[in-house]
């Protein structure tokens, strides 16, 4: 099919694709990997509700004084007293049911990502001014900075979440799977470094409660990683990291053996900024590839990506079968200008990655395949809050391919459809019954494409 660099595929344009193929099409290429290329696609507070551009749950509690550890040290809370933060306005207490324990014989998806919990809260341009903060950057924090940050928020109300793009995702999929009305369950888990902490336990069960399972074993005496996200008026939100044992994953036999059973593994971009963590990843995606695993990699951040492109290149041009980027993360890979089109930034990465995802906002999104790429429109809605729009995006492509379906078309027009959901909405995760609504009024893709229930066997 030839196609034309100023205008995007037809709508009707239909291109076969079934995970088989893009596996085939990865082994296909596995003798020339080793390539190298200079450019790849490259005071007074105002309580609402909001969300982060960490991409996770931002809906506000109003805390109690001294319920809810409005400024005290997060080190002298226990797991109940993050809990009563973190369990306001929550949906996922009632889709634990069903949820197994035991481990199945692979994982549909695997995702690798940095855990770490987000406490959130409004505040106005004063309070930034007063600590010297600089609105709308993301920070990182020691240990010592944090408490006095949580002192000064003391009567502010906030919010505790298992946070993070990738958990986003991941809640995202596990939610539609479970609630699929044509195939068995999916089975989607997380692995990353958490503390033997309250905050780490906290963690894991917010993820189990959404049947994400997080499979790492805490680090004793370890710190649990927190984002502190401060949200202004005009939604510009300020995030102070403070990383603790989260900036360390290691790659150890017990990751090991979970990636030697998993269909599809997914690496977040965010763990490129901790240092040493590229050791991991490397051995993390070889490990994949040698037992027959798609390896999938999130863009995260256009500086995350500036800051790291050579490391980036080496898993992305080496390992991965799947990239899920945005138009400026798309540009920031290739190397292109502000002025150059995202369609031709997919169609650049995808003579590299046999399959790439590019989302442009209000404009739409591409699926690139083979240098061709095939436009998605915009589905309707009536725009909340955009964050975490491609985190759900890419819920809807996973979950596609993992069902079998072999429309690009349709399958990148239901991951829209599952996008526009969220930002239609505030928060950033796909809530539970509208997974189910999506799950059934998109059943005709995956019958019509003949769902697979054998993958990764």
């Amino acid at each position: 099919m030839a196609l034309s660099l100023l205008s995007p595929v037809s709508i009707s344009a239909s291109l076969s694709f079934t995970l088989s193929a893009i596996t085939a099409t990865s082994n296909n290429a596995s003798s020339s990997r080793n390539r190298t290329a200079t450019s790849f696609f490259g005071g007074s507070l105002n309580l609402r509700i909001d969300s982060m551009a960490d991409k996770t749950d931002l809906c506000l509690v109003l805390c109690t004084n001294g319920g809810g550890g409005g400024g005290g040290e997060l080190d002298d809370m226990d797991e109940g007293e993050i809990e009563r933060i973190g369990n306001q306005d929550e949906d996922d207490d009632d889709f634990i049911i069903g949820h197994s324990n035991t481990s199945p014989e692979r994982w549909d998806v695997l995702g690798l990502g940095q855990a770490m919990v987000d406490f959130s809260g409004v505040v106005d341009d004063e309070f930034l001014e007063k600590l010297g903060l600089e609105k709308g950057t993301r920070k990182l924090i020691n240990h010592e900075e944090r408490g006095k940050l949580l002192q000064a928020m003391d009567g502010c109300s906030y919010k505790a979440a298992a946070g993070g793009s990738l958990s986003n995702t991941l809640v995202a999929l596990a939610r539609l799977g479970s609630h699929s009305i044509v195939d068995r369950p999916l089975n989607v888990a997380m692995a990353g470094s958490i503390g033997g902490d309250p905050l780490g336990s906290f963690y894991g069960t917010k993820l189990r409660r959404a049947n994400v399972n997080f499979l790492s074993a805490p680090i004793k005496d370890g710190t649990t990683g927190t984002v502190i996200v401060l949200t202004t008026p005009d939604a510009q939100r300020t995030m102070l990291a403070y990383q603790g044992t989260s900036s360390v994953v290691n790659y150890d036999s017990c990751l090991a053996s979970l990636i030697s059973k998993t269909n599809v593994f997914v690496v977040e971009g965010y763990l490129f900024e901790l240092p040493d963590t590229i050791r991991t990843i490397t051995k993390a995606c070889e490990e994949a590839h040698r037992n027959g695993a798609l390896v999938a990699v999130t863009a995260s951040d256009v500086s995350c990506i500036e800051r790291h492109y050579d490391d980036f290149w080496d898993i992305v041009g080496n390992y991965a079968d799947i990239v899920f980027a945005n138009s400026d993360e798309a540009r920031a890979f290739c190397h292109f200008s502000a002025e150059e089109s995202p369609i031709s930034a997919t169609r650049y990465m995808s003579h590299f990655v046999p399959f790439v995802s590019v989302t442009d906002g209000i404009n739409g999104s591409y699926i690139g395949v083979k240098g061709e790429a095939i436009y998605i429109p915009p589905s309707p809605c009536v725009p909340v809050d955009t964050c975490g729009a491609g985190d759900a995006y890419a819920s809807g492509i996973l979950y596609g391919i993992l069902r079998g379906v072999s429309d690009l078309k349709g399958m990148g027009d239901m991951a829209a459809t599952i996008a526009a959901t969220v930002v239609g909405q505030q928060g950033t995760r796909l809530r539970v019954q509208d997974a189910v609504d999506l799950a059934r009024s998109h059943a005709y893709r995956l019958k019509g494409s003949g769902v697979r229930t054998d993958i990764g066997s």
